[in-house]
């Protein structure tokens, strides 16, 4: 079974994602492999898919846009997200994943 990897570090937590751009819609589509999977209805031009993934994931975990960073996979559809002021059980909890 899959299951996403979140490391914590102090106050932020850090894990993979898999980016789908041009989607019918954004959304959290689960874990793939050890990445959280979100669609995503922006292209991935000019930064529009980076800059709609970083929006979805600060709704879905309830902070601000501003607390979201990618820190790795910039170009690429894996990247690595660090969230700050947020949990690993929190963000297992508000994305069901436990």
């Amino acid at each position: 079974m899959s299951a996403l990897k979140i490391v914590e570090a102090g106050e932020a937590v850090t894990f993979a994602v898999r980016v789908m751009p041009r989607s019918s819609r954004s959304e959290i589509a689960g874990v793939q492999g050890d990445a959280l999977k979100v669609r995503l209805t922006a292209p991935p031009v000019e930064g529009a898919a980076n800059a709609a993934l970083i929006a979805c994931l600060a709704q879905q975990l309830g902070v601000r846009k501003s607390a979201v960073a990618i820190v790795g996979g910039i170009r690429s559809r894996t990247k690595v997200v660090r969230v700050e002021g947020i949990t690993r059980e929190r963000v297992e909890q508000t994305l069901r994943l436990a």
